[in-house]
């Protein structure tokens, strides 16, 4: 576990100002309740043994319900890399979270757990969940952060605030869109955060993100950093090293730690 833990040992919620990455919670809930790290159940995600169906539970407060463009692009990306022959279901909840004020790792931890629909191992469906609740992060150039094994949020005014300057390009909607399937990459490990790479594309400056630009896990996807990307499409897809990170992690080339399920 030494790798992981020098990682997680850092506060790493204020990306801008120490070079780190925002997005994902330094913190590690261990013993009985133990919810995982992010990556933790990716496992659960690429085997099909065990858990043969995934659900993403939405839960949006009034006015905050993510673009259908977000929610069918993330289900296209998954569907690609997870192994669930019963199928990827997207639920969604309209929900009262009631966080006044700005949101911590910590209070999008509790409102996701005590809003969740379903544990995220029951039977042999895999549970994840994603929040886009009103108000922004602590770090307000934050977009999204992971949070533990099952849990996302994207902070859709942050979002709104990150769209271009330029004729609205990106649009908040692209930006959107990219911020959610960079989230749950992060669900499923990118990069390097529950296992090491074949291949360094891992960005030095920035841990577990990726140092190609048109990659989905390009650092700044998750930031209002975003806004500076005026020509061409925002990055949406996983490239080709994060594509064969997750193969080899499936098929055990590489190993993989800290995971709440194995086959």
């Amino acid at each position: 576990m030494g790798r992981r833990q020098s990682q997680f040992a850092v506060v790493i919620t204020v990306l801008l100002l120490s070079g780190f990455s925002g997005c994902i919670s330094d913190e590690i809930i261990i013993g009985d309740n133990n919810r995982g790290i992010p990556g933790g159940l990716v496992m659960a995600c690429l085997d099909s043994s065990k858990y043969t169906e995934l659900v993403i539970e939405v839960d949006y407060e009034s006015g905050y319900q993510p673009k259908s463009s977000s929610t069918d692009l993330l289900k296209q990306r998954l569907e690609q890399v997870c192994d669930k022959p019963d199928g990827i279901t997207i639920t969604f909840t309209e929900t009262v979270f009631g966080n006044t004020g700005s949101w911590t790792s910590d209070d999008v931890r509790y409102h996701a757990w005590e809003n969740k629909e379903n544990d995220p191992q029951t039977s042999s469906t895999l549970h994840w969940q994603v929040l886009f609740p009103s108000g922004t992060y602590s770090d307000d150039s934050v977009l999204g952060v992971a949070v533990d094994a099952s849990t996302v949020a994207v902070f859709g005014d942050s979002v709104e605030e990150a769209k271009g300057p330029f004729f609205g390009r990106p649009s908040a909607e692209e930006v959107e869109n990219s911020v959610l399937v960079h989230e749950v990459g992060h669900l499923l490990g990118l990069v390097n955060i529950v296992y090491q790479s074949l291949v360094e594309h891992e960005d030095p400056d920035h841990p577990n993100h990726s140092n190609n630009d048109e990659s989905v896990m390009y650092w700044a996807i998750e930031s209002t950093n975003i806004r500076n990307i005026i020509s061409g499409d925002l990055p949406t897809e996983f490239d080709q090293d994060d594509l064969n990170d997750l193969t080899d992690m499936k098929t055990g080339r590489i190993e993989v730690y800290d995971q709440l399920w194995t086959p």
